[in-house]
């Protein structure tokens, strides 16, 4: 005949094993967290170039700033002749006639198309070239993109571009330094899928690819303390060479299968996240 334990060893039993599945539980959790996930959701099968660069800009201050979630591929030219057809402006350099011109815009309504952005930082310098599309009449509300020329020469043989794109939804006081700044719209995907579609809509692309970015971010904060949120993905553009017209429909070009999965369910967070603003 068996014996049962006695009460005070099932009592002794129960905590170790209710320890030991806690430490399983979270063992599980932070491999799947910290590990698998990320190793996933990497790919750079497009452009290897920009595998080991950082995916965060930074403000002057040294606070991490907006994050990249554009690309393009093309020469300089190409970029300011593409952008120019897509219906984006360049941005006037910051300058103190630049900068009361866009305080008057503002405050009396009045249109300004080229108005300054405020600088952002990538590998140790200023944005490249900075672009802007119109929301309103005046620059309080605005689409904008900055661009840093990340690579010379990437996969294709061409510059590589990376950049930040975010919707201007207003004027008003950074949260970090309280200086006068514009609060950025939460849904920078939108912002990304706008510029691709706008390229794409002028006839200078050829090829459309993913790679990674800063990855999944639900409650990420740029540098005035805005929230956003994202996919983590960065949306490339392949630009016509000499600024040509490309009647054809750019090919899209395919995500590994684990990142087709991870869109597919951010799609579907992305509208619970953008009906609750």
């Amino acid at each position: 005949m068996t014996l049962a334990p006695p009460p005070t060893a099932r009592r002794r039993f129960a905590p170790r094993r209710l320890a030991a599945a806690i430490a399983l539980c979270l063992g599980a959790y932070l491999a799947l967290a910290y590990a698998v996930a990320p190793f996933l959701w990497k790919h750079f099968e497009h452009q290897k170039a920009i595998a080991d660069l950082a995916m965060t800009t930074f403000t002057a201050s040294g606070i991490p700033g907006d994050a990249l979630n554009v690309g393009l591929e093309g020469s300089q030219e190409d970029v300011l002749c593409s952008m120019n057809a897509a219906g984006w402006s360049p941005a006037d350099p910051v300058t103190l006639k630049s900068s009361l011109k866009i305080i008057g815009s503002v405050l009396l309504d009045r249109a300004y198309a080229q108005a300054p952005v405020s600088d952002l930082f990538y590998q140790g310098r200023r944005e490249d070239l900075a672009f802007e599309k119109p929301s309103g009449k005046s620059p309080d509300t605005r689409h904008h993109v900055r661009f840093w020329k990340a690579v010379e020469a990437g996969d294709n043989g061409e510059p590589v571009w990376l950049g930040a794109a975010t919707f201007d939804r207003g004027v008003g006081i950074s949260h970090y330094t309280g200086q006068i700044t514009h609060h950025i719209a939460p849904d920078i995907d939108a912002e990304r899928d706008l510029i691709s579609s706008d390229l794409a809509a002028a006839d200078k692309v050829e090829d459309i690819y993913e790679t990674s970015g800063v990855g999944p971010t639900l409650n990420g904060r740029n540098g005035g303390g805005d929230r956003y949120f994202t996919d983590g993905e960065i949306l490339f553009s392949r630009l016509a060479k000499g600024c040509q017209a490309h009647f054809i429909e750019p090919v899209v070009k395919a995500n590994p299968p684990a990142i087709e999965v991870k869109n597919r369910a951010w799609r579907w967070l992305r509208g619970l996240l953008a009906n609750s603003e």
